[in-house]
């Protein structure tokens, strides 16, 4: 009996392949075998190990038993993940496969799906991740099926979907520095097999760590809530119609910043530092079958998300220097796909548009007095795709689509500055893949990314106004299927990224932050993956990423960076975790995860060092109740990032954690 084995594999894990064959004699045959899993990294239902991409997936119970509370934590089970370090909740920029972009550049290199929503930048780029089923990420360029900011990958959160079998669950949780939190979820028919509704929600706070000598205060309290709501209403057996609403808020203190040159994680600051952040969404997805095996699917949302923060960037008594936003960004999206059979093949075609509309105000302080800049910035992408799946006869099949998109954007201010640019692009995909036994896939696949150009809307120099698209061209080769009985599941990628007007981001000081086009970069790396059942309620995950990212060409103003690491972007990271679960109701977790250094500017002066975190749980379950207590960050590591914002600022990073956990469900 295994406890720990989710409806859907965990297989954000990867290890070196010599431990395939250094832990195949260690089943025992009463073991279970792994699950197959269904997911739907093409818009469509497809078995995982037949999909010829780099795909993880992780369900509820697999973050749950990992702690993952947030797509931070997401990123450190998934290969080739991770996010910049800025320090602010609610502001994330992701990092893929040494791709990456700039959160003032109001557009991200890969793209979350949230239920069908799109987050096209860093901010409001997160999720409780209360009332999931499952989570699936897809690495490399994604843009014929998921558009211009799925060039480096796609996150898709899928919400648990209420239906006739009801779900009830509650956690309480009390930890380190008054940390608090309080979760619900529940779903339930309202008319047996036509209406149903499902609410999940969340309260969190927790004091802050670092301490403001001047006030004598801490500076970095965290206090935030969400809420989840859902309606599905099924009239007939071939319409299944779902509305959701989302929102979240964040009412905290300081970000997790503090002067390089100051005692670590100290500051003396007298100017108010906060973030209140809100944002909220609707969406209608409607499914219905239609004659001859077609289906048709819509989504239509609409978001908006409210950015206000202010941080002091001097830390000192005196107002000399600090920054302040007060964004509003909203966007609409609506697809309308169809789904079918055309003899042996498999296919699919749709329509998508979405529009923007960004009021965005920022302030900066200065010696010499503050100064404040206002701007819109819209746009709007339409785009037509589609996707084929062709058997080619034999252990043979072929994958390819293509999707065309233009793409327009508008930038203006109150003093009458007003201008706009559009882009056209044809991407395809094409991938073989061959069953070369029943439990071994092998793929190759050819693919092109594409990120739009922008405005720098607060560059305070014309020369740096603009920037153009980038554009990627990827080749990978992978392999992925089980071994030891179906036990042991394992998958490998081997992926080389050309990108052309790589989009770089430029950090001055605080405040000043804009993008600039690299003639050239080049991504390679190797990722592998591994989920293994060891016996006797034993469960072993590992994962492995390597990734290189160098810029080719690349002059800004009198500045070369030829040859230089893209910011942000680790060379390697990887994780192993170790569970057991008894068949008395004990279960404890051992999960080690490390990333390397990464530069925080294109010139490679500053750092964060590389780092290794060591978390454990353990706990007991019993009928419907749950009760665990953790450690994060065992040895209480240091992995501040020095030299933020071009050597002004450290965002530090946070001290070891602990608490426990009570959780009752049914």
């Amino acid at each position: 009996m295994t406890p720990f084995l989710p409806r859907y594999p965990l297989r954000p894990h990867y290890f070196l392949p010599a431990l395939l064959f250094s832990l195949h004699g260690a089943v025992r045959a009463d073991e279970s075998a792994m699950p197959m899993v269904s997911v739907s990294a093409s818009k469509q239902a497809q078995l995982l190990n037949r999909v010829p991409a780099s795909v993880t997936v992780l369900d509820d119970e697999s973050l749950r038993a990992a702690g993952a509370r947030g797509l931070e934590d997401v990123g450190k089970l998934t290969p080739g993940l991770s996010f910049q370090p800025f320090g602010q909740a609610g502001v994330l920029s992701p990092v893929m496969r040494g791709m990456t972009a700039n959160f003032f550049s109001f557009s991200s290199a890969t793209l979350l799906l949230n239920d069908g929503v799109p987050v096209l930048m860093a901010q409001g780029f997160d999720d409780n991740l209360l009332g999931i089923d499952r989570i699936e990420v897809l690495r490399g360029p994604q843009g014929t099926l998921y558009g211009r900011n799925a060039e480096a990958g796609v996150i898709n959160i899928y919400s648990s979907i209420p239906g006739n079998v009801p779900r009830s669950s509650v956690e309480v949780e009390a930890g380190s520095r008054k940390r608090r939190a309080l979760r619900a979820d529940l779903g339930r028919a309202l008319v047996a097999d036509r209406l149903y509704a499902s609410i999940s929600g969340e309260k969190r706070r927790q004091d802050g760590f670092i301490p403001n000598r001047h006030t004598g205060r801490k500076e970095d309290g965290r206090d935030s809530e969400n809420l989840k709501l859902a309606l599905r209403w099924t009239p007939d057996a071939l319409t299944d119609a779902i509305v959701r609403y989302r929102h979240f808020s964040y009412d905290d203190g300081a970000a997790l910043w503090a002067a390089p040159t100051a005692a670590r994680a100290t500051v003396q600051s007298g100017t108010p530092s906060w973030n209140h952040m809100r944002g909220s969404s609707v969406s209608l997805d409607v499914a219905r079958q239609l004659a001859h095996g077609i289906k048709l699917r819509a989504i239509t949302a609409r978001s908006d998300v409210f950015d206000k923060a202010q941080q002091d960037t001097d830390f000192r008594p005196a107002d000399l220097l600090h920054i302040a936003r007060d964004h509003h960004f909203r966007t609409t999206s609506q697809e309308v796909r169809l789904e079918g059979r055309l003899g042996t093949a498999q296919w699919l075609a749709g329509l998508y548009g979405d529009r923007d509309e960004h009021d965005l105000l920022n302030e900066q302080k200065l010696p010499m007095g503050l100064s404040r800049s206002a701007a819109k910035l819209g746009g709007n992408s339409t785009a037509a795709f589609t996707h084929w799946n062709v058997p080619l006869g034999g252990a043979w099949s072929l994958n390819g689509g293509a999707r065309y998109e233009r793409d327009k954007v508008r930038y203006s201010t109150p003093a009458g500055l007003r201008q706009d640019s559009a882009w056209s692009r044809l991407t395809p995909k094409l991938a073989v893949q061959y069953q070369a036994a029943p439990a071994l896939l092998l793929y190759a696949s050819a693919s092109e990314g594409f990120r739009a150009g922008g405005y720098n809307v607060f560059a305070p120099s014309s020369r740096y106004t603009a920037f153009s698209p980038e554009t990627v061209r990827a080749l990978e080769l992978g392999a992925k299927g089980w071994l030891a009985g179906k036990r042991l599941r394992y998958a490998a990628a081997l992926y080389r990224m050309q990108v052309d007007d790589m989009q770089v981001q430029q950090m001055p000081s605080p405040g000043l932050v804009y993008l600039t086009n690299a003639a050239s970069a080049r991504s390679t790396g190797a990722e592998a993956e591994l989920d293994y059942l060891l016996g006797g309620g034993w469960q072993l995950q590992a994962a492995l990423a390597l990734n290189r990212t160098r810029f080719g060409r690349f002059r800004d103003g009198a500045n070369t960076y030829d040859g230089r690491h893209n910011p942000f972007a680790p060379d390697r990271s990887g994780q192993v975790a170790l569970r057991y679960d008894a068949d008395s109701g004990w279960h404890a977790q051992a999960a080690l995860s490390g990333t390397g250094a990464i530069f925080l500017d294109a010139a490679n002066r500053y750092r964060r060092n590389g780092y290794g975190l060591l978390n454990l749980n353990a706990g007991y379950r019993t009928g419907a109740w749950d009760v665990s207590a953790y450690v994060s960050n065992l040895a209480n590591r240091r992995y501040d990032a020095v030299g933020y914002q071009n050597g002004i600022v450290s965002v530090v990073s946070p001290p070891r954690e602990a608490g426990l956990r009570l959780r009752w469900s049914r």
